[in-house]
């Protein structure tokens, strides 16, 4: 039973909270014996003048800190003019940096192969084109074109003087302008 009352005693029911001031969460521990009360007092007087030193430097530092504003003030620096010059430094430094030069030096690597391979697959499209434009499939499919266009716009000797005279001969139609003489070449090859 004694040993249960000493468990309960070395761990506390009580855990302190995340965050909780470990200071407050803990006993305050007496003074080590060795202490005497002259050092005691010695130490107390010592950590009221440090606290008092903070003290002072926070309000010096708060009296520089209103200084400094009012100076900037004066010269007209605003806090967008100085994040201004702030991201133009930042800039400079970035863009002065080795890391950047290699990253700049590579992309426009890349963009000159890259420029490279565009112009290579243009002109293989127009060989390809041209190569499609001389096969003779395409030929003959161009001949009937032309050959269509002819009979489409008749020339100056083969059209009447007269309009009414025009409707007298035997009439044009599409159908007949697309119906393929006997003696018309034929297609010998596909398309690719």
């Amino acid at each position: 039973m004694e040993d249960a009352e000493k468990g309960s005693q070395q761990h506390p029911d009580s855990i302190p909270e995340v965050g909780e001031d470990a200071a407050t969460s803990v006993a305050p521990s007496p003074p080590p014996p060795a202490m005497t009360e002259e050092e005691r007092q010695e130490l107390q007087e010592e950590l009221v003048k440090v606290e008092d030193e903070i003290q002072t430097l926070s309000q010096v530092l708060a009296a520089k800190e209103k200084q400094l504003a009012d100076i900037k003030r004066k010269l007209g620096i605003t806090p967008l003019n100085e994040f201004k010059q702030n991201i133009s430094k930042t800039w400079q430094e970035v863009t002065g940096s080795t890391a950047y030069r290699r990253t700049s030096e590579t992309l426009s690597q890349a963009g000159l192969k890259a420029t490279a391979a565009f112009s290579n697959v243009g002109s293989a499209i127009s060989k390809k084109l041209e190569d499609v434009r001389n096969a003779p499939t395409f030929k003959s499919f161009e001949e009937k074109v032309e050959t269509l266009k002819t009979k489409m716009s008749p020339s100056a000797s083969n059209t009447p003087s007269n309009p009414e005279d025009q409707n007298s001969d035997t009439p044009t139609t599409t159908e007949s302008l697309l119906t393929q003489p006997e003696d018309s070449p034929t297609p010998e090859t596909p398309m690719n």
